[in-house]
């Protein structure tokens, strides 16, 4: 059990099995369809930090894949920024509403429905690789290969940007813990040692910084208990 989720790459039986082991916490699409919560992240507004790497010229405009996207409202953005967009979320109600904002807003986003670990994508073809939030839920045996997954798709000189929960944002729980429960948390916090020591695998660390807090009102998303991170790919990782 100890070695397996540090595996980068997991076969679809293996994945399988340690899935069945680490139920869902969050079913996303109850989650979207019943509207019962209104988080900030629901929204129609981009990160704080994606508008502030666009506006700065550290992702310029190109092909984009936004994983894990909800409503759209990042993939949108990138959208509106030029961007050639592809967005991904398991959830069919989401992907709706993302395609219901992208119409409103007059832009072409290629949505999806479906898992990250189940759509092929194109090695070398992207430009911008961003996940808002996705990170944090995955299983400690997905995260290998999820990261893996993402270095492969960028293009060499591609940038992964990234949002992820802080110590405080979400659960600080060590993996075995996880496993020992047998439950996911609904969210893993990461200290900054330990995400830049999982991170700096597959990645070149360009920025991790906390998110800016946003007033509620603002045209961007800020929050706290969050990490902001900006990565390049290191394509002499040894796997």
């Amino acid at each position: 059990m100890a070695d397996i989720p540090s595996k980068p790459n997991l076969t679809s039986e293996e994945a399988a099995l340690f899935d069945r082991d680490l139920p869902e916490v969050v079913e996303w699409e109850s989650f979207y369809a019943e509207g019962k919560r209104t988080p900030l992240f629901l929204r129609n507004v981009p990160d704080e930090h994606l508008v502030g790497f666009v506006e700065q010229g550290r992702l310029e405009s190109g092909s984009a894949i936004d994983l894990g996207c909800g409503i759209g409202r990042n993939a949108i953005y990138l959208a509106k920024a030029g961007f050639r967009v592809d967005a991904i979320d398991l959830s069919r109600t989401a992907i709706t509403r993302g395609r219901q904002s992208a119409g409103e807003g007059r832009v072409r986003v290629n949505f999806i429905v479906g898992s990250v670990f189940d759509i092929p994508l194109r090695e070398n073809h992207y430009d911008v690789a961003y996940d808002s939030g996705l990170f944090h839920h995955l299983p400690p045996h997905r995260r290998q290969t999820y990261l893996d997954l993402v270095r492969r798709a960028l293009k060499p000189d591609g940038c992964f940007g990234m949002t992820c929960f802080d110590a405080t944002g979400g659960q600080p729980v060590e993996d075995r813990e996880i496993y020992e429960r047998g439950k996911m948390p609904p969210g893993i916090g990461y200290s900054e040692d330990r995400l830049r020591g999982i991170l700096r695998r597959f990645f070149e660390i360009v920025e991790l910084r906390p998110m800016k807090v946003c007033p509620e009102d603002a045209e961007v998303l800020g929050m706290p208990g969050l990490w902001t991170v900006l990565m390049k790919p290191n394509r002499s990782a040894s796997l």
